[in-house]
């Protein structure tokens, strides 16, 4: 593997398990036994390294999604196997990663607004027009509005001060936000079909 690519392995490791602030430079290098000259040669400062990892991430993020929605056989396997992938994804997340994100790198955070108000968008108004189209949602669901509440809940389940750290990891509340408007957008059919998936028996 390139060096560069090897810096940014560890960087976004760390990002992810003690937040993007508290890393620093000399902590990228310790964590990798390498030296500080040799990290400046690839990287002039943190800032660098944030954004080269926020763009390697994202371009995953597309990859995966693509892949992910190409496996499922209708729209309410979809939105699971996303939901599944997504938790994946926020297991080892850092509670503060956006925040610190959004106030210390604001060009890299701008990048991930970009990405999050065109890419994953266009997935979730894909998504609901599917299930709409296959009978599994509700044919007089307002797409533009919902699509753009639950891009909204991306962010939400880490908000410090609506879900404190000490309480509420964001894991468990992404899984309780995506259960729920799933289940919300559903129709009988939908429902039905959700259950199943679930191994859920529920009464009429």
């Amino acid at each position: 593997m390139e060096i560069k690519d090897r810096i940014l392995n560890h960087a976004q490791r760390l990002f992810m398990r003690n937040g993007i602030k508290s890393v620093s430079m000399d902590d990228i290098a310790a964590d990798m036994a390498m030296s500080k000259k040799t990290l400046y040669k690839w990287f002039e400062n943190k800032d660098q390294i944030v954004m080269a990892g926020i763009t390697q991430h994202l371009h995953g993020v597309q990859g995966d999604c693509a892949v992910v929605a190409g496996k499922a056989a209708n729209a309410v396997e979809e939105m699971l196997l996303l939901s599944k992938w997504a938790d994946e994804q926020f297991a080892d997340i850092h509670p503060s990663i956006f925040n610190d994100l959004k106030k210390y790198h604001p060009t890299a955070w701008d990048l991930f607004r970009a990405h999050k108000n065109t890419f994953i968008l266009a997935q979730i108004i894909q998504n609901l027009r599917r299930g709409m189209a296959e009978g599994l949602f509700r044919p007089d669901l307002d797409v533009e509005v919902l699509a753009r509440l639950n891009l909204a809940q991306i962010e939400l389940a880490f908000d410090s001060e609506l879900f404190p750290a000490t309480q509420f990891s964001p894991l468990r509340v992404n899984r309780v936000f995506d259960e729920h408007f799933l289940l919300g957008v559903a129709t009988l059919k939908g429902h039905k079909l959700i259950n199943q998936y679930r191994q859920i028996t529920e009464a009429e």
